[in-house]
């Protein structure tokens, strides 16, 4: 029975291989009969946000990722946000200090870079210079009062190598001039990743560690303080990386950089109009485009809203903004980076957890396949619940402030996703439904579809709409059905194909040459709205052919 975790920062959003490493370990758990935890890493004061935090749990949410403990719904282990388990890390802290296993520090920023160029110089890798006598407490509380900076670094053991063993990359030995003191406790009293994560894993009883290759290198020294704390070392599966389709790392400074480009590529920016959008001060825009900062999440959705700068998917509420569904993130996020040992791509939660097996993990890098999502997207749009679909739908609605929304009830909704099953997005059917719900004097035409449609066409559309307006004003119950009889009643007058009477009828009523069924547009719309639309229509275009 595996016990994992996900353990996020609340500094950002959740980026997509976050993503994957909480479903992971989620799909892990549930093939073992194990517990998924949720914990929150929010050690980081300066950069942690309420926003991001809100927004990760949301985003976990969405995708189906359950926890048994964690934030909101407690447990036994909790509580579960670390700025909350303070005392905890302070007593093992204090332990390890007693013990002679960690000591006190009180460097500077400043001096480090010094030691770090001094180590360069001499073409040696650095390794804090552990002192002979270690400071004390009284020492620790006079370099406090005297202004100086406090931390507390672990001692690592040095005199043999360190294997871990990973159940993605096999055996991997660090040699002991690769390892250094590292900092348990910062200068403002709060623990660094590395004392709380090692603690809290131990205490909340996790088996499992699933996380990004990029610890790797956090592992011997986690493993040392482990033991020196008399911990069970837990299994460890470090995973590749995911490539983007430009070739570098799925990040999540793709979003940040893409602004920053844009911002710099127009033409005259007001930049403290930008400022103020963000709710930044100008000088920190400033810095961020002098690349010397990267504001937040938050921030660079509000300042991309502003300028009209569009951003790369990234974070999981991208993907959800932009119209895919839960059920195909989730399969598709589900093979980057693990083989199901199957021909079978699009899966059910259900079978993505009876496949599941760590052994199945690859070490090489994934590869994030744009077309491919949109294709399970596609997929999964046509297969899901209709009442789920419908629900996504009216989220994706509210998350981007569509005008389709007061418009719309559930039943209506419900009818708008059923008639656009084949639709590739949320965003599709929002574009395919939009003229529905337009103010009938604000309707614009795409003049292609205008020209080819009303005037080129033999006979003329302009010269069919008077025809067709004739018929859906003489009907006196509005539904599709009886909108279906009368335009094939048309078809059957004049002699000619259903495409000769819909697509005049749908330009004029939606502006162009895309809408759900023309039967069901048109009963939805309303009788009055679509005689005044075939009314404005004609009265517009028929000028133009004089």
């Amino acid at each position: 029975m595996a016990v994992t975790r996900f353990a996020p920062s609340p500094t950002g959003y959740l980026h997509i291989g976050g993503a994957r490493t909480a479903l992971f370990s989620w799909l892990l758990a549930r093939k073992s009969g194990g517990k998924f935890i949720l914990r929150i890493e929010d050690t980081d004061q300066k950069r942690n946000t309420a926003t991001a935090m809100g927004q990760v749990i949301k985003d976990l949410r969405w995708l189906g990722i359950e926890w048994d403990e964690g934030p909101e719904i407690g447990g036994p282990n909790g509580p579960y946000l670390q700025s909350q388990r303070l005392d905890i890390y302070n007593k093992y802290i204090r332990r390890l200090l007693d013990e002679k296993k960690a000591y006190y520090c009180f460097d500077t920023s400043q001096d480090l870079v010094q030691m770090r160029e001094a180590a360069e110089a001499k073409k040696e890798s650095f390794s804090y210079p552990r002192p002979e006598v270690f400071p004390t407490d009284s020492d620790a509380q006079n370099a406090r009062e005297q202004g100086k900076p406090v931390t507390v670094r672990f001692c690592v053991e040095r005199d043999k190598p360190v294997v871990v063993d990973d159940r993605i990359r096999g055996k991997v030995t660090f040699a002991p001039e690769e390892l250094s003191d590292f900092i348990i406790q910062k200068a403002d009293g709060y623990p660094t990743f590395h004392l709380a994560v090692v603690v809290d894993d131990a205490l909340m009883g996790v088996t499992h560690i699933l996380r990004g290759q990029e610890h790797l290198m956090n592992t011997p020294g986690h493993q040392l303080l482990q033991r020196a704390l008399g911990f069970e070392v837990p299994q460890y599966a470090h995973m590749s990386i995911t490539v983007s389709d430009n070739g570098g790392k799925l990040s999540k400074r793709e979003r940040p950089n893409t602004l920053r480009q844009f911002i710099k590529q127009m033409p005259e920016p007001n930049l403290d109009e930008i400022a103020a959008a963000g709710g930044i001060e100008l000088e920190e825009l400033e810095r961020f485009l002098a690349k010397k900062s990267v504001p937040d999440d938050t921030v660079v959705d509000k300042i991309a809203a502003h300028v009209g700068a569009e951003l790369p998917e990234i974070n999981v509420v991208d993907f959800e903004r932009s119209g895919y569904i839960p059920e195909a993130m989730v399969n598709f996020v589900s093979l980057l980076g693990w083989n199901p040992g199957t021909e079978k791509e699009i899966m059910t939660v259900d079978e993505l957890v009876s496949l599941f097996d760590l052994s199945r993990l690859s070490k090489a890098n994934s590869f994030f396949d744009r077309k491919k999502l949109l294709a399970f997207n596609t997929e999964h749009i046509n297969t899901v619940d209709a009442a789920k679909l419908t629900g996504y739908f009216k989220r994706y609605l509210e998350l981007n402030n569509s005008p389709i929304l007061p418009k719309a009830d559930d039943e209506l909704l419900k009818r708008l996703v059923e008639l656009n099953r084949g639709a590739r997005t949320l965003a599709e059917i929002e574009s395919k439904c939009m003229a529905i719900f337009i103010d009938d004097d604000k309707l614009e035409y795409d003049p292609k579809a205008v020209k080819k449609v009303l005037h080129k066409s033999d006979p003329s559309g302009i010269e069919m709409l008077p025809v067709i307006r004739e018929k859906l004003a003489g009907l006196d119950v509005f539904s599709n059905t009886a909108v279906e009889s009368a335009l094939r009643g048309i078809t059957d007058e004049k002699g000619v194909g259903l495409g000769k009477v819909a697509q005049p009828l749908r330009v004029a009523i939606c502006g162009g040459t895309i809408s759900p069924t023309i039967f069901d547009t048109v009963s939805i719309i309303g009788k009055e709205s679509v005689l005044k639309r075939i009314d404005t229509a004609i009265e517009k275009f028929s000028k133009e052919l004089q």
